[in-house]
């Protein structure tokens, strides 16, 4: 019983719970009930539209490591300027958008460096490729993108780890292609995860949480399941059934 309890908790730390939520008390709700699971917060654009940086700073005094996902993509000089602001909250991980491009990338990698290094502390910086709630017919026919799918992520992470990226956020069916082509502490992020229990939803590029896991995935991003739960903490428990 004792190694199934110290799996768990190791699952649990590769678990970010998606605070996708309006208003600051719901994510704080949230928040207390899985404080002490071990389990990361993600602060996406919802909730940080209604709350700010006031948000952050609340759920990191309850000792949660913060993903903010605001999936920055902008003119290189813009987002580098932004990051740095972002990068003041105390966040753990911040993302851009890899089809922003190399300068992009490396500007924001280059600007988390610097600033985090004058607090002490480096946030990990990721890259998008390919939102997990688009399938490989909207890719093909909607954006008009000539290679595949799981070909045009990869090219997109290996850019992002040329770029100085610490890892990439992608579909855990990408994830094994991603390693053949990465450094073996590149990460990767993977929104559209699903228990065997819970309905896809708007996902279209689902995989269990264990799948992920064996996949390649570093860390796994789970909102709805968990967080729309009467027991959000029973849930995240639950997720490696």
């Amino acid at each position: 019983m004792e190694g199934y309890r110290v799996e768990v908790i190791s699952n649990n730390q590769r678990v970010m719970a998606a605070l996708d939520v309006q208003g600051r008390e719901e994510a704080l709700a949230i928040a207390r009930a899985l404080q002490g699971s071990g389990c990361w917060l993600k602060v996406g654009l919802e909730l940080y539209a209604y709350t700010g940086p006031a948000m952050i700073h609340e759920l990191k005094a309850l000792g949660f490591p913060i993903f903010l996902d605001l999936k920055l993509h902008d003119i290189p000089t813009t987002v580098e300027r932004a990051i740095r602001g972002f990068v003041q909250c105390g966040v753990d991980m911040i993302n851009v958008h890899c089809s922003g491009g190399y300068d992009m990338m490396a500007r924001a990698a280059s600007a988390v460096q610097e600033e985090g290094s004058k607090l002490g502390s480096v946030p990990k910086v990721i890259g998008v490729t390919v939102l997990t709630s688009m399938s490989e017919d909207q890719f093909r026919l909607e954006m008009g993108v000539q290679r595949n799918l799981r070909e045009h992520v990869v090219e997109l992470a290996k850019l992002a780890e040329k770029a100085g990226l610490d890892g990439v956020v992608a579909s855990a069916r990408e994830a094994k292609d991603i390693r053949k082509n990465t450094k073996a502490n590149f990460l990767i992020v993977t929104p559209g995860i699903r228990p065997a229990w819970s309905d896809a939803q708007d996902q279209a590029r689902v995989l269990t949480p264990t799948e992920a896991l064996a996949a390649g995935s570093s860390y796994l991003v789970i909102g709805r399941p968990i967080t729309r739960s009467e027991d959000p903490r029973q849930a995240l428990e639950r997720l490696w059934e």
